[in-house]
């Protein structure tokens, strides 16, 4: 456990989590306390947590604690290999990704291709969420186009509520607040594009995201390249792999940041939000606990006060 200075760190968000904990209705755990949140991160596959790792970076770096869940072993995400080898390959590069920012990372043992929003599924979530007791929970929207993407965010949005209601998954304790649920970027405009109320300057932990990614080798230099048609352009050496990747990477987190210039401005000033390279958005689900954005802006203390 990080001493107190960690959380200093931020400023005046200190003052600011002690406030937060006096809030009706916002989530209660073990760690408040010191002012320590949980969050918890929930993909489809190994990998597609990572999209916040930013984010997630900076949370550990404040002393804060962070889960990686995805709910497929990824069994089915390669060119050349299937099954339980592969499954075994992606489970390792899912636990290096999370070794990256000092944190959890974890597969269920769900077939990559096969999942749906099922009533078995949706308890495995359940329980998932309770064993954790997250303060936010982060997955995708529920527009996308990947199917497991989309019964992902169906079975955390299915979740959401239940996790409160003891005789659903009884004998896992049930929480006694809801969790905020927390929607990750993404770029499809039906029904409702996506419109965040958060946006957050990554650019000191921006190398920490890419060795996440770079984590996952049999995603970013073997099945990706093959399935876009480029497998002949991935170069030799990890060095040069790590290079090559970090290129394509970036030049996405950077369109995010210039998506949401404005809302970066807004959030951090003038000054530096014209600024700032990368950065991750993020939307409030109405699914869980919807806190005013003063409470808001204290779970994500990342803002200058002259921002505020």
């Amino acid at each position: 456990m990080r001493s107190a200075t960690s959380w200093l760190r931020c400023g005046s968000a200190a003052l600011a989590m002690l406030a937060l904990l006096a809030l009706p209705g916002a989530p209660v755990d073990a760690e408040e306390a010191e002012g320590k949140l949980r969050l918890l991160v929930i993909g489809a596959h190994p990998d597609d947590p990572d999209k916040s790792g930013g984010t997630m970076a900076r949370y550990v770096e404040a002393g804060h604690t962070v889960k990686f869940v995805s709910l497929t072993n990824g069994d089915a995400g390669h060119q050349s290999l299937g099954g339980g080898p592969l499954a075994r390959i992606r489970t390792a590069e899912a636990k290096c990704a999370g070794e990256a920012i000092d944190s959890e990372y974890i597969t269920l043992d769900n077939h990559d291709g096969e999942l749906m929003p099922t009533l078995e599924m949706r308890r495995q979530v359940i329980t998932v969420i309770r064993e954790f007791r997250p303060d936010m929970v982060f997955t995708p929207r529920v527009d996308d186009y990947h199917p497991d993407h989309r019964a992902t965010a169906e079975l955390v949005r299915d979740a959401a509520y239940m996790v409160t209601v003891p005789n659903v998954v009884a004998k896992t304790p049930h929480l006694d607040k809801n969790p905020i649920f927390v929607n990750v970027e993404d770029r499809f405009a039906k029904p409702t594009p996506f419109d965040p109320v958060i946006v957050v300057d990554v650019g000191d932990v921006i190398e920490k995201k890419l060795d996440m990614y770079h984590c996952h080798t049999s995603q970013m230099y073997e099945w990706l390249p093959y399935n876009r048609g480029g497998l002949d352009q991935v170069p030799e050496g990890d060095a040069a792999r790590r290079a090559w990747l970090g290129k394509r990477l970036k030049a996405g987190w950077r369109r995010t940041a210039d998506r949401f210039r404005d809302k970066l401005i807004e959030l951090y000033g003038e000054e530096k939000g014209s600024k700032i390279e990368f950065a991750e958005a993020f939307e409030v689900s109405e699914y869980g606990y919807m806190p005013p954005k003063e409470q808001l802006m204290k779970l994500f203390p990342f803002y200058s006060e002259s921002a505020e």
